[in-house]
């Protein structure tokens, strides 16, 4: 099973599938369509006849029920193929350490980026593994091509083992998850799915019900311009205006200095000229309270310093990103239940955990689609230093299949 998963893996990552929140399409870029492509081709290959991509860059696919049964509910496991446009995805040379002794990894493109146990200290359960990285220069793309071969690889154990008895299965692979558009196309009907299960966390044997709840804020400022030279008493510098409200925001209340349950304001964007500036904010908090809360506190702010321009004005505007999928999944216990013995069947310990951010299963929770979010094994997302294991991939693989068979049993 790791070596098939591991191959799959490899064949994905040098396909360049890096979203792009400027792009009004969907996807955000044809490029992703590649990786779609190419997975359908994967699908077809080990007896998925409807396997298809979308005009929207999403594939779909259906593992069909060879249970007796005809109550067990059907299944979706998700992921998404496009990666973060954080750092580089752009012609990915993966590089396996076999048989990893421990210690910290250089890295082989650039010497100067270095996966170091001090940071990472999860490599301290990596004795003896195979751990797959980029070469410095580029992201590697576990996020979440990852979670991407592990269904695949578990499709495809099921189909050649039909011993193993279970309910109809739907796969969906998402574009754009990483700006915020992963699920705006999915058609949930044609999905036809009662319950999912998105592979896109992080360390092995996690299993997540709860994420941020999340909204994006943009404030436009118009400022007063004027000639530098007869600037006195009359200029208002929209850029000097959108420095002054950076500088306000609670250095508590930032990703930085934030863990656990703390949400936060970050400033995600600034642009201008002296006549005009634009400030793009993410906020998040895991409650309704906490993210109104920072939306009052942030316009607050903004209010504050616009009244030392009393000559310029400003639009405050706000955008729901996503909530919270435990309001949703609390409803439907035996989704994570599921998913905990399914881990446990696979050799290793639960841990619950909740997300410090979201995935497309936050979106389809309220859809209509509850969906927790499992492990996919990987670590140190959107930056250079990512890394995952084949064995962790592995685990993935048979939590997949675990779970398969426990929907089948308890129908």
């Amino acid at each position: 099973m790791a070596a098939s998963v591991t191959d799959r893996f490899l064949r994905y990552v040098v396909i360049d599938t890096q979203s792009d929140a400027k792009s009004s399409t969907q996807p955000s870029t044809e490029k992703q369509k590649n990786l779609g492509r190419l997975l359908v081709e994967e699908l077809l290959e080990i007896g998925i006849a409807d396997a298809h991509l979308d005009e929207h860059g999403y594939v779909y696919a259906t593992i069909p029920s060879n249970s007796p049964k005809n109550n067990v509910p059907v299944i979706c496991f998700c992921s998404h193929m496009d990666t973060a446009p954080d750092f580089s995805g752009t012609n990915v040379k993966p590089q396996i350490v076999r048989n990893y002794q421990g210690g910290d990894i250089r890295l082989t493109g650039d010497s100067n980026q270095v996966i170091r146990v001090a940071d990472h200290p999860v490599l301290k359960d990596q004795i003896g593994n195979d751990i797959v990285t980029s070469d410095g220069t580029t992201l590697l793309g576990a996020d979440d091509k990852a979670g991407i071969a592990e269904i695949v690889a578990a499709a495809e154990f099921l189909i050649k083992n039909p011993d193993i008895k279970h309910g109809a299965i739907r796969i969906l692979f998402t574009t754009d998850e990483e700006i915020g558009r992963g699920v705006d196309k999915v058609d949930i009907k044609k999905l036809g799915a009662d319950f999912g299960y998105t592979m896109d966390g992080e360390t092995a044997g996690t299993i997540e019900d709860e994420t941020f709840s999340a909204d994006a804020a943009e404030i436009a400022i118009k400022g007063v311009a004027m000639h530098p030279g007869f600037a006195y008493g009359k200029m208002e510098n929209a850029i000097r205006i959108a420095g002054a409200i950076i500088d306000r925001l609670p250095k508590d209340m930032a990703p930085e200095t934030t863990k656990g349950r703390d949400g936060f304001i970050h400033p995600t964007g600034i642009s201008g000229v002296m006549e005009k500036a634009n400030l793009s904010f993410i906020i998040r908090d895991f409650t309704e309270d906490g993210l109104k809360h920072k939306e009052v506190l942030l316009e607050k702010i903004t209010k504050e310093v616009m009244g030392g321009y009393p000559g310029s004005s400003y639009t405050f505007t706000v955008k729901e990103q996503y909530r919270n999928m435990k309001v949703v999944l609390d409803r439907h216990p035996e989704i994570v239940d599921y998913a905990v013995e399914a881990i446990r069947r696979a050799g290793m310990t639960p841990v619950r955990g909740s997300i410090r951010g979201g995935t497309d299963g936050s979106r389809l929770s309220f859809m209509g689609l509850p969906c927790a979010n499992i492990f996919a094994g990987g670590h140190a997302f959107h930056s250079p230093l990512e890394f995952v294991s084949s064995q962790d991939m592995e685990k993935a693989v048979k939590t997949i299949v675990e779970l398969a068979k426990l929907w089948e049993e308890r129908a």
